[in-house]
């Protein structure tokens, strides 16, 4: 199973955007006219659409995938999904998740996982936050952004899908929003619960 997506698509890193396209449209043409099942027809047009989108971006310079052909997940302090950080700050999440899913999981970098954990602790899955903040601080234990996310969380955390809380400061999950709106959060900073337990 080829993983990068110039293999998928059997074009070289030169490619122009109408090679892309002609490559595209063969490798579509094939997959539609074998003797695959309807599943397996679903999922190889699912990872060569997946591959023309990382491609096309990359050509383009613009997108999640933007700086991508330097290796390193943010060389200069530059991020390489900055169409994800967009996403997420903006409150849409599930465009956010949609194109971070699209990139092959040989190409899945600590800025990568920094992002699934934000999406993760956006949705309040703390556990799986957790998990994404740590394997992007083990990547790159020197990048500020991810160990602060880690730290919080190893400080914070009390189990489960919560967040302690500090004594007398009010919601210490504040620290960990990482500049996202948690309408818990400011309501139990301002000495409210609008979730109680929580």
């Amino acid at each position: 199973m080829l993983n990068n997506p110039y293999d998928i698509l059997g074009v070289g890193r030169s490619v122009s955007e109408q090679q892309l396209m002609d490559a595209y449209r063969r490798a579509a043409a094939e997959i539609q006219n074998s003797q695959l099942s309807e599943s397996e027809k679903a999922a190889k047009m699912s990872e060569i659409d997946g591959a023309y989108d990382y491609i096309v971006n990359e050509i383009r310079g613009t997108g999640a995938y933007a700086g991508s052909r330097d290796s390193g997940s943010q060389a200069g302090g530059a991020s390489q999904f900055s169409d994800v950080r967009r996403q997420i700050n903006s409150g849409r999440i599930d465009d956010a998740e949609t194109i971070l899913n699209g990139i092959p999981a040989s190409m899945r970098n600590a800025e990568w996982y920094y992002l699934k954990g934000m999406i993760h602790q956006r949705r309040g899955w703390l556990n799986e936050a957790y998990r994404c903040y740590s394997t992007a601080y083990n990547a790159e234990p020197g990048n500020a952004e991810y160990a602060a996310a880690y730290n919080s969380f190893n400080n914070n955390a009390g189990g489960g899908y919560r967040m302690s809380r500090s004594s007398g400061s009010g919601c210490s999950a504040c620290d960990v929003c990482s500049g996202l709106l948690c309408a818990d959060c400011c309501c139990e900073c301002m000495g409210g619960d609008l979730i109680p337990g929580c």
